[in-house]
């Protein structure tokens, strides 16, 4: 995934960005609507299929703490083995920037073989630290 400077300058909060409605406003859970575990060239990737409920909430700016978590949980409740410091990291970097860098991205991949780093460090790497995009 790729950020331009327009997705950052939209998706996050200071001068460049307008006040924006509570992601609170009726958009329901579920927001996963499935994961599948893939493997490329012996490399895990565990695809993340969010629903047109949990894009639209990834979209919002001003999404809530309880959707991310819930978001989160959902993910965890179909892939339990995915519960590691760097792939909630990679979660949450797709769930606050995919929508704005690539909307309607089929998926959102997560790697456990990927470093856990810092959020600077993740947003840079476009989500995906440690090497580029597989498969």
């Amino acid at each position: 995934m790729k950020l331009t400077a327009t997705a950052l300058a939209l998706a996050l909060p200071g001068p460049f960005s307008a006040p924006v409605a509570s992601a609170d406003d009726g958009i329901e859970p579920p927001y996963v609507e499935r994961v599948t575990w893939v493997s490329y060239d012996g490399l895990s990737t565990l695809r993340v299929y969010p629903t047109w409920a949990g894009r639209d909430v990834a979209d919002d700016i001003g999404k809530t703490d309880a959707q991310t978590d819930e978001a989160w949980g959902e993910v965890l409740a179909l892939a339990p083995d995915a519960d590691t410091p760097g792939m909630r990291s990679q979660f949450l970097c797709h769930w606050h920037f995919a929508e704005f860098a690539q909307p309607g991205k089929t998926s959102w991949d997560l790697e456990p073989w990927r470093p856990p780093v810092d959020e600077n460090t993740m947003l840079l790497a476009g989500c995906n630290p440690g090497g580029p995009e597989k498969g």
